[in-house]
């Protein structure tokens, strides 16, 4: 039987205010190419977002999420919107390091929209005495002065059937 579910890794919506992102790429213009330094920042905090998952710890976790009411994480069951309310779903999610089991990340694909913005294309490993799971997660990077930080998350994987 296979089962859906949303691993919401990383949340986010529109940013601040009234949501709209400014797009400083004028018509004709080739979209810049992410800078050695951006890239690092942004697999620093996503491989710190993995560890602390396979810690056990969901606080540290969610420093790779922008703490905003815009966050948004889309799953199986449908949009969560803010940070407060995506930690504590996945707490009752997953509430103890067996529920949490191993995650691993593989990114298929990190392209720059804008100066400003970043999106990231994977597949998740989830390995648990409880049952297996993988799928896939696209995620929104917004540049937030000078951190990179997750503004949506959008996963949505099954179980694997042994």
């Amino acid at each position: 039987m296979k089962k859906y579910l949303v691993i919401g890794l990383l949340t986010g919506a529109v940013i601040m205010g009234c949501g709209r992102v400014e797009n400083n790429i004028k018509p004709g213009e080739e979209i810049p190419r992410l800078s050695a330094a951006d890239s690092t920042l942004i697999m620093n905090t996503f491989m710190l977002t993995e560890d602390a998952w396979n810690s056990g710890d969901l606080e540290e976790f969610m420093k790779g999420y922008i703490v905003s009411d815009r966050l948004v994480f889309v799953g199986s069951r449908g949009p969560t919107y803010g940070y407060n309310s995506t930690l504590e779903s996945y707490k009752r999610g997953y509430p103890d390091l067996d529920a949490m089991g191993k995650l691993k990340f593989d990114i298929v694909d990190l392209y720059q929209v804008d100066t400003k913005t970043v999106i990231m294309i994977g597949k998740f490993y989830l390995t648990r005495i409880i049952g297996d799971m993988q799928g896939y997660y696209t995620l929104v990077w917004q540049k937030i002065e000078d951190n990179w930080l997750i503004i949506s998350d959008h996963s949505s994987g099954e179980e694997v059937q042994n």
